[in-house]
């Protein structure tokens, strides 16, 4: 287990390297100059060439990368064109917004989507499995912004027109703050997203299940007598779980590099919105730490999920001695 753990973070590792080789190529190579960025369009050649040297960009590009490389290997992720913090503080600051929507949605689309799904599987064909399967595939066919417009319409607007306030239009407040408040604030993002990846894990567990109930094991722990609930949840859906812990390792991995819809459309300040304007301010800094920032989560969601493999799955653990 301990030489799969180190060959996953080695090989997470090269990934990683490999992302920001990609990433610093891609930039370098693109037609803007980030001296005329900073500068702005009226600043002299003498100002630009200034700030070239500052910023290293006088030099050739394997030096540049050697630079790179070393900052990012000391956590030094450079500064913003624009507001010239540095890129780190302004991640930091945002990424609890993020970390908060994201975490909190895994729980209601986890609470929702599953048991959805097992409750389809029992019974296919049943009214049950229909229902299950409309909100499936109409959860699937909802984009998020249409779904969150709809929540803010319904549940903020509306109510708020007769003088009632049920949820905030949009904002944010730390969770050390006022914990209260931090849920009140994130409750629609979290339903809004949580709603459309709960339709995904609804239709993922009932296939899973559907597969693992026509298996042999299962029919003969039901001739053993065991309970029905016994049958499912104990076996049954156990041996299901590898595919569900896969999806929800990517999942989790994607959205926590920003959910830039739901941020959007509710005033989130997260990382998804800092995203869209650096992009939008051709923030190089900016945006090359956020794509390293996804790679991370993704690397490091897939290294927890090839270790909870081989937890839920003795024959993985022998396979890998």
């Amino acid at each position: 287990m301990t030489r799969f753990f180190l060959s996953r973070l080695a090989f997470g590792a090269l990934v990683l390297f490999l992302l920001s080789v990609f990433v610093f190529v891609l930039f370098y190579v693109s037609p803007s100059d980030p001296a005329r960025i900073i500068a702005g369009d009226k600043a002299t050649e003498e100002l630009m060439a200034q700030i070239r040297v500052n910023l290293g960009l006088d030099k050739s590009m394997i030096e540049q990368f050697g630079i790179f490389i070393g900052n990012l290997l000391q956590g030094n992720l450079g500064y913003s064109y624009r507001t010239n913090m540095p890129v780190g503080d302004l991640i930091v600051n945002r990424i609890p917004i993020t970390m908060s929507l994201v975490f909190g949605a895994v729980i209601i689309w986890l609470a929702i989507g599953i048991p959805i799904g097992i409750s389809s599987a029992k019974r296919p064909g049943s009214l049950r499995d229909r229902l299950g399967q409309g909100f499936a595939i109409v959860g699937i066919s909802f984009p998020t912004f249409v779904l969150g417009m709809i929540a803010l319409y319904t549940l903020y607007f509306l109510p708020t027109k007769v003088g009632i306030t049920l949820f905030p239009p949009s904002g944010y407040v730390p969770f050390t703050q006022d914990p209260l408040q931090w849920a009140w604030h994130l409750v629609l993002p979290w339903i809004t997203l949580a709603l459309v990846i709960a339709a995904v894990y609804a239709r993922l567990t009932r296939g899973q299940m559907l597969e693992v109930l026509g298996q042999d094991y299962i029919r003969t722990a039901r001739a053993k007598g065991l309970t029905e609930r016994r049958v499912i949840y104990v076996h049954a859906f156990r041996s299901a779980m590898p595919p569900l812990v896969t999806q929800l390792g990517i999942d989790i991995g994607m959205l926590l590099g920003g959910v830039i819809v739901i941020e959007q459309v509710f005033g989130l300040n997260g990382i998804g919105s800092l995203a869209v304007t650096s992009v939008a301010m051709q923030d190089r800094p900016v945006i090359i730490a956020i794509v390293l920032l996804g790679g991370l989560f993704v690397v490091v969601s897939n290294l927890v999920v090839d270790m909870l493999y081989a937890l839920l799955d003795s024959r993985v653990r022998t396979a890998r001695r």
